[in-house]
């Protein structure tokens, strides 16, 4: 049994917790707001994971430093936009080499740092790693089968990892490439955004089809620039993680991208989803980094479009379909 801390009490964060508390680890249970762990203390609910008891055996706290103390590992699993703030605040109570497992997934706006990039920045003492993959907390949370993939730059940390969340209904492969599943990871949620809006506007499969292909192929080819590893984006964290966001409704950024192809600005789309919706934070973060990489991302571009200078959704996929006639795939040779 490992003692294991989860900082964060969103769906995520929860569905983590209750994941390894069901596979035999004490786990404490973090969050910042006492009103929310309070409720959860009481009514052993989840606002937002109705379908689901909370186990007794885990411990909800809002104290931070108990949430940490003498742990053989820590989750963060506060939405992207908050890793930094609440990293700094971790950095007094994190002994050093703390293995920390971020689950978040995003590219900072202002420095396009990736999250464990983040962690390691404010926490220097610690061993940041990631986890990822087609994984909707709704489902985690009930034991349906899901598969992920620990990132590690170390082996053993990786498999560390991967041996406390394996279950018979969660599946943990291991990967070095941390920087190529953080890219994954966060890209696919702006591409899902774009897949909702074409929802929201009317179109059918075979656009969905299009996006999700010509998609994981704008983030393998900037992941790669960045450093990342052709076989990631093929894998769980690139093109696995891709299709369940795009496809399903559990996806907040579909949910959005659908609002918004109906009419809804990106505020009104935000406020109707009442959850953090990761894509909109990372969608000019992969603007920049395709124009730092000089790496054509044409759904990026136009979902940025449709975000933020009120582009109608019409014209985005009239200029996706209009744009200048391209060869599939540029290596592959033509008969003489």
């Amino acid at each position: 049994m490992a003692k294991i801390g989860v900082i964060g009490s969103g769906t995520w964060g929860t569905a983590i917790a209750v994941l390894l508390n069901n596979n035999g680890h004490s786990v404490d249970l973090w969050s910042a707001i006492p009103a929310e762990i309070e409720e959860m203390k009481a009514t052993l609910k989840h606002k937002n994971l109705p379908e689901i008891t909370l186990p007794e055996t885990i411990c909800y706290t809002v104290d931070l430093e108990a949430a940490m103390k003498e742990k053989d590992l820590l989750v963060l699993a506060v939405p992207s936009v908050f890793v930094r703030g609440t990293a700094r605040r971790m950095k007094e109570f994190c002994k050093e080499g703390q293995i920390i497992v971020d689950v978040a997934k995003g590219i900072e706006e202002d420095t396009l740092m990736t999250m464990t990039q983040i962690i390691k920045e404010e926490i220097p003492q610690c061993e940041p790693a990631a986890l990822s993959g087609p994984s909707h907390a709704e489902e985690v949370s009930r034991g349906l089968p899901t598969t992920c993939v620990a990132g590690s730059h170390k082996k053993e940390v990786a498999e560390y990892i991967q041996s406390l969340f394996m279950s018979p209904v969660f599946r943990v492969y291991t990967s070095p490439d941390v920087l190529g599943i953080e890219v994954g990871a966060a890209l696919k949620n702006v591409v899902a955004l774009a897949a909702g809006i074409a929802d929201g506007y009317g179109c059918g499969d075979n656009t969905k089809a299009a996006l999700i292909t010509r998609g994981i192929t704008e983030i393998a080819r900037l992941g790669m620039a960045m450093g990342g590893k052709f076989q990631t984006f093929t894998g769980l964290t690139g093109i696995g993680d891709l299709i369940v966001t795009c496809a399903s409704m559990h996806s907040r950024n579909r949910r959005a991208g659908i609002l918004i192809g109906k009419g809804y600005t990106m505020d009104e789309a935000m406020k109707e989803v009442q959850m953090v919706v990761e894509g909109v934070y990372s969608a000019k973060a992969a603007l920049a980094l395709s124009k730092k990489y000089d790496i054509p991302m044409p759904i990026v571009e136009q979902v940025n479009e449709v975000l933020f200078e009120n582009k109608p959704a019409k014209e985005a996929v009239a200029d996706l379909m209009l744009r200048d006639k391209k060869i599939e795939h540029s290596d592959l040779p033509w008969e003489e």
